[in-house]
């Protein structure tokens, strides 16, 4: 069992800010089991690495004993979290809300501790409150302290509008921890305000206010954005062991850092290690190996992380090409004979239409057999058996068939 220090110590490790780190450690020296609580607005059917930072937070607080509270906000989520947004975020229905919601159900113990974890979802107290219950909650706070918050400060300013029911948000949000009665909440960075909502709200209901522990945003794979499903640069914990030990393999060198420290589960001393090898002259790509059979592991298991290190190698250190692709049928053009590599390209699915095709090849980033193309005219005969690949990581078999007289 760790004394309170070291618990302290570990906890903080790859956070941005706790609030108030005197209030904790009070509560960790009390020897009662924490109500730690994160909450999760099921807006997308996937969880990604970006939310795995708080989750894996989560974790350690079970590993030391305490009971983490799993908050999915079916109905936050159906307001509209604003933070961030310079525009009335779109709401969503309650069926896209539940079958969100179900996918994250599925995918936190993959993480987590199921025997100290504890789903709530907030529509159990607020489905059923009436009109003045909601009005007691909005009565605790003032428009000028919504108006503190950056991002409607903002619009505000800017004369953008502000729905009414934006402001709501972090109310409700406040109040899950009045309800739950939580003693530590965590959030990302951009939460803060929300997360301090629930202090004054806690404060207000006579109860002793939580402690807030912020944690960074993870950088997706561009290195700059935070990770995003809306932008790309996600890598999703339910996608296949090949695909995510790609995408790991290729962040860069100074990002691999921060990956290390917010998703690894190693000791900071074992990753300090890491990097003194390499400043020994040891290859960062082997370091980066490491962490990525980490993250697929926990996400499939060993046997597949190690089966895709062995296909990242082949297809990329060797450069060879996948031999077990299913093999697509692409009929000729009935005119030519023969069928545009264009045309090839959007029938396997590699592209969503001609000018993407067209913007690829100019770009180099099409193969054929292992070959770069370029040549936007490049087309393909009849009975050609090709291996295409479009990038680093997608691949597609095609036979090119003359079309059938039938049809």
């Amino acid at each position: 069992m760790l004394t309170t220090q070291e618990q302290m110590a570990e906890l903080q490790r790859g956070s941005s800010e706790m609030l108030l780190p005197a209030e904790l450690e009070r509560k960790l020296q009390r020897g009662k089991p924490l109500q730690v609580k994160a909450g999760f607005d099921p807006t997308a059917p996937d969880l990604h690495l970006g939310h795995t930072v708080l989750i894996n937070k989560l974790r350690q607080f079970q590993q030391f004993g305490h009971d983490v509270i799993f908050l999915i906000g079916d109905f936050t989520g159906m307001i509209g979290d604003p933070t961030g947004r310079n525009a009335t975020r779109p709401r969503l229905t309650p069926e896209e809300i539940q079958s969100n919601a179900r996918t994250y159900q599925q995918q936190i113990f993959k993480i987590l501790d199921p025997e100290r974890t504890r789903i709530e979802f907030n529509s159990r107290w607020f489905g059923s409150m009436n009109a003045a219950g909601l009005i007691e909650i909005a009565a605790r706070h003032t428009v000028a302290r919504m108006l503190e918050r950056d991002d409607f400060n903002k619009r505000f300013k800017g004369n953008q509008p502000i729905a009414l029911h934006e402001f709501l948000y972090p109310l409700v949000q406040g109040y899950d921890s009045v309800a739950l009665r939580a003693d530590v909440e965590l959030g990302g960075t951009d939460q803060k305000f929300n997360l301090l909502v629930g202090r004054q709200l806690q404060e207000h209901y006579g109860q002793e206010p939580q402690v807030v522990l912020t944690m960074p945003l993870l950088e997706g794979l561009d290195g700059v954005n935070k990770m995003s499903k809306s932008l790309g640069n996600y890598i999703a914990i339910t996608e296949p062991p090949d695909d995510m030990f790609g995408k790991l393999m290729s962040i860069s060198d100074e990002l691999m850092w921060r990956y290390f420290e917010l998703l690894s589960f190693r000791p900071l001393a074992e990753i300090g290690l890491l990097r003194a090898a390499i400043a020994q002259g040891r290859n960062p790509r082997d370091v980066k190996f490491e962490l990525a059979l980490e993250i697929v592991a926990r996400f499939h298991d060993q046997s597949a992380a190690q089966r895709a290190q062995q296909n990242f190698t082949a297809r990329f250190a060797h450069k060879t090409l996948p031999t077990d692709l299913a093999e697509i049928v692409v009929y000729a053009d009935a005119a030519t004979g023969d069928c545009s590599l264009s045309a090839s390209l959007v029938a396997v699915g590699l592209v969503s239409s001609g000018s993407e095709a067209r913007r690829k090849l100019a770009e180099g980033a099409v193969r054929i057999d292992g070959e770069k193309v370029t040549d936007p005219q490049k087309r393909l005969s009849v009975g050609a058996q090709h291996t295409l690949q479009m990038g680093p990581r997608r691949f597609a078999r095609v036979r090119i068939e003359k079309r059938p007289e039938s049809q």
